[in-house]
């Protein structure tokens, strides 16, 4: 993949997780919404493919764990909602 595709691939990242935290600090989503987590997992997506590519592996495993911690959450919140609907 070209560097510059990768470059921005990473930046992207870096702007959806800093978007995210944003939003989050100044209380304009909550850290249960879907927006919040939605960002966390392509944010930390986005960082550990650029991560991976730079054979930087500590920081493409926070990355991977930033983005399945969103994954498990997201999980979480559709199983309570869904068991409160019955």
């Amino acid at each position: 993949m070209p560097k510059t595709v990768l470059t921005s691939i990473g930046w992207l990242g870096a702007l959806l997780c800093t978007l995210g935290y944003l939003l989050v600090s100044a209380k304009m989503i909550s850290a249960e919404s879907l927006a919040f987590q939605l960002l966390n997992i392509f944010g930390g997506f986005c960082l550990s493919v650029t991560a991976i590519d730079a054979s930087d592996l500590p920081n493409a495993a926070a990355n991977l764990l930033w983005m399945f911690i969103g994954i498990f959450t997201l999980g979480r919140l559709f199983w309570n909602r869904r068991g409160s609907k019955q």
